[in-house]
C-alpha cells in the first residue's frame, strides 16, 4: 500500500496560488466587461467547477486516500447546497436593489472574493477550537439542528437593508449616490468620495453570507476536522456559487421545498455531530444521506410545480 501524501505548507500555498489564478483569469479575460451572463454560460462554468471538484476529489483519492475523499465531496455537497439557499437570497438583494442584469457579476465576483476570505478566517477560527476544545462540536451540533428546526418553520425571507448594520455603518460614515454608475462601487458628491448603490448590494452580499458562514462551517466540521479539507470543499462551493446563481436564481419557484431539504440536512448533519461519541456515521453513508435528501427535495419540487401548472406554461 502506498504511503499517504501529508499536506504540507507547500500544499496550502499551491492551492492558493491556484484558486488565485483562476479568479483573475474569470475577471481579467471571460469577464474584462461587463454583460448579462445568459443561462446556457453558467451552466457551462457551473458544470466546469463542478468538474474540476470531482477532478480535485480525484487527486486525493490517490495522495491521501479513500476517506479523505469521501470527506472532501461530503463537505462539498454539503456546502454546494447550503450555498442554494444563499442563492435565493441573493436574487431577492439583487432584486430589492434594482441592480442591473449585466453588474450582478461583478458582485457576485467581489462578494465571493470577500466570502473566500471571511471562511478562511472562520475554518481557522474553527479547527483552533476543536482542536483545543473538542466539546465544541457538541456546541456546533445543538446549534446545527436548532438551526435546521428554525429554517423549516421559517416564512418568506425578505430583504431589509434598514436593519443591517453594516449598511447603517456604510451610511453613516459614507454620502450615497442614488444612482449605479456602471461597475463602480465607489463615485464622488461634491468632491467627496461616496458610495454607489452597487458598494451597498455587495455589502448586503457579504454580510449574507457571513451569515450563512454560520450554519455551513460547523456543518463541514460534522464531516471532517482536517483544516486543508474543510478549506478546500468550501473554496470549490464558493467558486462555483456565481454561476450557480446565474443557474438557479430564474427558477427560484421550481424548488419551493428546497429550503425544507436543507433544514433537514442540517438537522442530520447537527444531529451526526451530536451523536458522534457513542456512533460514528461513515462518510460515504453521510454523503448518500446529504444527496438523498437534497435530491428528493428537489424532485418533490418540480413534481408539485408541474401539477399545478399546464405542460405549455413549463416550457
Amino acid at each position: 500500500m502506498l504511503a499517504l501524501t501529508q499536506i504540507t505548507p507547500w500544499h496550502w500555498v499551491g492551492f492558493v496560488i491556484a484558486i488565485l489564478f483562476f479568479l483573475a483569469l474569470d475577471l481579467g479575460v471571460f469577464h474584462r466587461s461587463a454583460h448579462v451572463v445568459r443561462f446556457k454560460e453558467a451552466l457551462l462554468w457551473s458544470g466546469i467547477w463542478f468538474l474540476m471538484a470531482l477532478l480535485f476529489a480525484r487527486g486525493l483519492l490517490s495522495w491521501r486516500g479513500y476517506d479523505d475523499s469521501i470527506d472532501f465531496l461530503t463537505g462539498y455537497l454539503i456546502e454546494l447546497s447550503l450555498s442554494m439557499d444563499n442563492v435565493f437570497v441573493m436574487a431577492l438583494i439583487f432584486g430589492y436593489f434594482a441592480v442591473p442584469a449585466s453588474q450582478q457579476h461583478r458582485v457576485l465576483f467581489w462578494g465571493i472574493v470577500g466570502a473566500l476570505l471571511m471562511r478562511g478566517i472562520m475554518i481557522g477560527i474553527g479547527s483552533a477550537l476543536i482542536t483545543t476544545f473538542h466539546w465544541v462540536l457538541y456546541i456546533f451540533g445543538g446549534f446545527l439542528v436548532f438551526t435546521g428546526i428554525r429554517m423549516a418553520m421559517a416564512g418568506e425571507q425578505g430583504v431589509h437593508p434598514e436593519k443591517n448594520l453594516v449598511i447603517r455603518l456604510a451610511k453613516k460614515f459614507f454620502p450615497v449616490s442614488h444612482e449605479f454608475e456602471g461597475q463602480k462601487f465607489f463615485t464622488k458628491i461634491n468632491g467627496a468620495r461616496a458610495l454607489t448603490p452597487l458598494a451597498l448590494v455587495l455589502l448586503m452580499v457579504e454580510t449574507t453570507d457571513l451569515i450563512f458562514a454560520l450554519d455551513s462551517i460547523p456543518a463541514i466540521f460534522a464531516v471532517t476536522e482536517k483544516t486543508f479539507i474543510v478549506f478546500t470543499s468550501n473554496v470549490f462551493a464558493i467558486l462555483g456559487l456565481r454561476s450557480l446563481y446565474f443557474v438557479l436564481a430564474g427558477a427560484i419557484s421550481y424548488f419551493r421545498y428546497l429550503k425544507f431539504g436543507l433544514s433537514v440536512v442540517l438537522v442530520f448533519i447537527g444531529g451526526k455531530m451530536l451523536i458522534a461519541r457513542w456512533h460514528h456515521i461513515p462518510s460515504n453513508i453521510s454523503l448518500l444521506v446529504v444527496a438523498g435528501i437534497i435530491a428528493f427535495s428537489m424532485l418533490v419540487s418540480l413534481i408539485s410545480v408541474w401539477r399545478q401548472k399546464p405542460p405549455q406554461q413549463l416550457s
